[in-house]
């Protein structure tokens, strides 16, 4: 058993919180168990029917396994199993250019056929999907560290997929990485540019021994950032809560920072929290009268909502955007939330986070289902409770951030894990990040 650390938070919330988290964080975890192939370890988006695997989601799943073992959910030799069919099935998975490929240049397509791991949906070869899919497998390696062969198998399998992708042709001889490539040979046209989730996917490709990119790459990626004062500080912008959110699931990123953040002071821990500061403010104030909005409800990210123009509940007719990332305090904003915000928060304002949970669950107690959170919500709009319109999607991505980041506010596991990790330690450093953990040997 890995040492339980509590590195975030000083005094523990009442027993009845930490109850109530640990119930919500296992629901979390079990959709991992209810809605992953047996066969091939594929993790599927959502969970309607029929739904394909999602490779972000399967990357979440491989990192939840250790909480689970930790937390006494699933027996160790289980989870390693498990594990080990999803590592063999996408090492022994076709790698061409075709559009029936599971994937090429040991990137994956975004969404694949469960049962066969065929290309779904004409998705794109995605670039910031397999770096969470390969940070999932790196996760799980390095907490499957004994000698037992199935744990050893795990940790030969995940360092083959990280080395079989090949970052330097992901840059298509630009200076920043693209977002993507659709078959038979055609790079999508954007970039990743400027402060995003993208921020883990330079990390693991600077980390990389085969055909990384280079740390002027990741100068390129982040001289777009956009830096605004707040209240006098600092502050690197990015609307959606996911993109402040998505690399911390993985990296501790307090005390660290590159040649930006030094500049400012800051660092991306401290930055998030300014991020989950303002969009709780941004709810407070309520710019555009949405119903329910306050300091205790908020959570402004990428989720499903209706399209089209609607009447709300108080008669306006207002425009709701589908799926959109929405983001505050500049960012659209159609009066629909995501109710996991609470859960994926933790590590950076818990007792604000156990405030808006409470909140939530006092006002909007239908949205549970089966102790999971759905993707989205809209009080604003005519439904059948206080709920008003609700996504009927449980989304996988949304589980696996919220098993992640509650751990890493209790125990600071996956956080630990990584820094033992290589490839993300000698991806941070070519970054050009300094201090912290990095310097103190943990690294």
């Amino acid at each position: 058993m890995i040492a339980q650390q509590n590195l975030v938070m000083l005094n523990f919330p009442p027993d009845t919180d930490i109850a109530l988290i640990d119930r919500l964080q296992r629901a979390a975890f079990d959709y991992f168990l209810d809605y992953t192939n047996g066969r091939t370890g594929l993790v599927a988006d959502t969970s309607r029917e029929g739904s394909p695997s999602s490779i972000a989601a399967t990357g979440f799943g491989l990192s939840c396994y250790p909480v689970a073992v930790e937390r006494g959910w699933v027996r160790r030799a289980d989870a390693a199993h498990r594990v080990l069919i999803t590592l063999r099935f996408l090492d022994g998975s076709r790698q061409a250019s075709d559009g029936l490929a599971t994937g090429y240049r040991g990137f994956y397509f975004h969404f694949l056929d469960m049962r066969t791991g065929e290309r779904a949906w004409n998705s794109e070869l995605s670039t910031i999907d397999t770096a969470l899919l390969l940070a999932g497998a790196l996760t799980a390696a390095a907490y499957f560290s004994g000698p037992d062969l199935n744990e050893t198998e795990i940790r030969s399998l995940a360092a083959r997929l990280y080395e079989r992708a090949d970052w330097a042709w992901a840059l298509n001889r630009g200076n920043t990485v693209t977002m993507g490539w659709r078959p038979p040979g055609r790079f999508l046209t954007h970039r990743w540019r400027g402060h995003s989730e993208a921020l883990l996917l330079y990390v693991l490709a600077l980390g990389s021994t085969n055909r990384p990119i280079a740390p002027e790459n990741y100068g390129a990626y982040s001289a777009a950032h956009e830096w605004l004062a707040i209240g006098g500080v600092p502050h690197l912008h990015a609307g959606a809560l996911f993109i402040h959110l998505f690399p911390h699931a993985w990296i501790d990123f307090r005390g660290i920072g590159d040649v930006g953040m030094r500049a400012a002071g800051s660092d991306y821990f401290a930055n998030s929290c300014r991020a989950i500061a303002l969009q709780r403010a941004y709810a407070d104030e309520n710019p555009r009268g949405f119903m329910g909005y306050c300091r205790k409800l908020w959570g402004f990210s990428a989720c499903h909502a209706p399209s089209g123009w609607l009447q709300l509940r108080d008669g306006r007719l207002q425009k709701l955007l589908g799926y959109a990332a929405r983001g505050a305090p500049f960012g659209a904003d159609d009066g629909t939330l995501v109710p996991w915000a609470p859960l994926a928060a933790m590590p950076f304002a818990p007792d604000d986070c156990l405030d808006s949970l409470s909140h939530l669950l006092a006002h909007y107690p239908a949205l549970l289902r089966g102790c999971r959170f759905p993707g989205g919500f809209n009080p604003s709009l005519p439904g059948e409770g206080r709920e008003g319109w609700v996504d009927d999607r449980i989304v996988g991505l949304d589980q696996g951030l919220s098993v992640m980041m509650i751990e890493n506010w209790r125990s600071g596991l996956i956080w630990d894990l990584t820094r033992s990790v290589p490839g993300f330690s000698r991806g941070l450093k070519r970054a050009g990040f300094e201090g912290g953990w990095l310097a103190s040997g943990a690294a």
